[in-house]
């Protein structure tokens, strides 16, 4: 149990203990897409949003498609697609409360992530679910982010995860399917039959959706 001596409160309490930050930390922060940035993203099959509503109770949502999915308008805007799901809308309910998004894009084999921080919106201009005409499913919304920084991030935390190497990879057996771990955690309500349903449920329900 953390005590009041040992519980880190205050920004002068961090800086005792890590210090100021090294000079290239602060000055690799951009506030716009340079041509790394936007090869990255061009690169990019994967990222993570995170959000957060009104009362700041926070969110990360993962994305992914093809190379590229996200869409570079300019120097300071992107455009993901938001294409049908489950319905949750988590993060697109957090946008509409409060626009501040983080990013976090991933490039299969390579240990350094891009980071981007900026505003978000949810559209349905024409012109930006256009962007994505080339997709088989195509949009429901387009978010647009509009880019307050970007930065690329060292390969300290996916070297140590070795997250890319296959010799790190489980065997699926050893986690429950999704149809399993589900049932068992809503019991009584859930409403798919058996086990063996569920997972031809999950699996027909990811098909569909793309």
């Amino acid at each position: 149990m953390t005590s009041a001596e040992t519980k880190i409160d205050t920004h002068d309490k961090l800086r005792a203990i890590y210090g100021e930050p090294m000079g290239l930390a602060v000055d690799k922060c951009l506030s716009r897409l340079d041509p790394h940035c936007k090869h990255f993203i061009a690169l990019a099959p994967f990222a993570v949003i995170s959000s957060a509503d009104a009362n700041g109770d926070a969110d990360v949502s993962p994305r992914g498609d093809g190379p590229g999915f996200i869409k570079v308008v300019d120097d300071n805007t992107i455009v993901m697609p938001d294409r049908p799901g489950n319905n949750r809308i988590d993060t697109l309910a957090n946008i509409v409360d409060n626009p501040k998004v983080g990013m976090l894009l991933f490039v299969p084999g390579v240990n350094e992530t891009l980071r981007v921080n900026g505003r978000a919106e949810i559209s349905t201009d024409p012109a930006l679910l256009d962007l994505f005409a080339d997709t088989p499913k195509p949009p429901i919304t387009a978010i647009k982010i509009t880019v307050e920084e970007a930065f690329l991030h060292c390969a300290k935390s996916l070297m140590r995860s070795r997250l890319w190497d296959s010799g790190t990879q489980i065997d699926r057996k050893t986690l429950p399917t999704l149809g399993k771990m589900i049932k068992d955690q809503t019991a009584a309500d859930f409403p798919i039959g058996t086990q063996e349903e569920a997972d031809k449920h999950f699996a027909q329900s990811i098909a569909e959706r793309g």
